[in-house]
């Protein structure tokens, strides 16, 4: 009788230790659970490349000037530029950042004027292009110290949702500089 409670007790303890390793397994095979991502913006796999573009080695917050600047380019330099003026103390590590082609630089100097501490970088349209390649040039970047574009995030048509997702961009720059030694 001893014998069969012993063996009982050892059963259940195996067990107690092996039902949560199970379970575990489970859940990760069959996606029970969201998969914990910090970020808010679309992180870009493979990274782009922007040393052709700009070869400063700060963290910016980079937004793609449009042909025609209509109110969701309106919405991404309010943003950039806000969200450049709330890092604070931290301004120094980051810049905020409008690449331009070259044949458009004379209207953009125009919508950039209120805009004082935004950087404007004139390129070459194939050089864009060579690095934005179609479905990833819209939207608000962040670029790394190495001159990687490692995130986007998409512009909103309305002021107020613009500014709503400016702090998404905002959260995920101080993370980054937080976790960054560099820059």
């Amino acid at each position: 009788m001893k014998l069969t409670s012993n063996r009982k007790v050892l059963i259940l303890v195996f067990l107690a230790f092996l039902i949560p390793v199970i379970l575990a397994k489970l859940a990760l095979e069959f996606n029970w659970f969201n998969k914990a991502a910090t970020n808010h913006g679309e992180l870009l796999n493979p990274t782009l490349d922007l040393s052709s573009l700009d070869t400063r080695t700060s963290w910016r917050i980079l937004y793609l000037m449009p042909q025609q600047c209509e109110q969701v380019c309106d919405n991404a330099l309010y943003s950039i530029h806000q969200v450049w003026k709330a890092l604070g103390r931290e301004q120094h590590r980051a810049e905020a950042v409008v690449v331009v082609p070259t044949d458009h630089q004379g209207k953009v100097q125009e919508e950039l004027a209120e805009y004082t501490q935004v950087r404007m970088v004139s390129a070459d349209p194939d050089q864009i292009r060579s690095v934005f390649n179609a479905p990833s040039s819209e939207g608000i970047f962040l670029v790394d110290t190495l001159n990687n574009v490692i995130l986007r995030y998409p512009v909103a048509e309305e002021k107020e949702q613009a500014v709503l997702d400016s702090r998404n961009i905002l959260a995920d720059l101080r993370k980054l500089l937080k976790l960054s030694r560099i820059g």
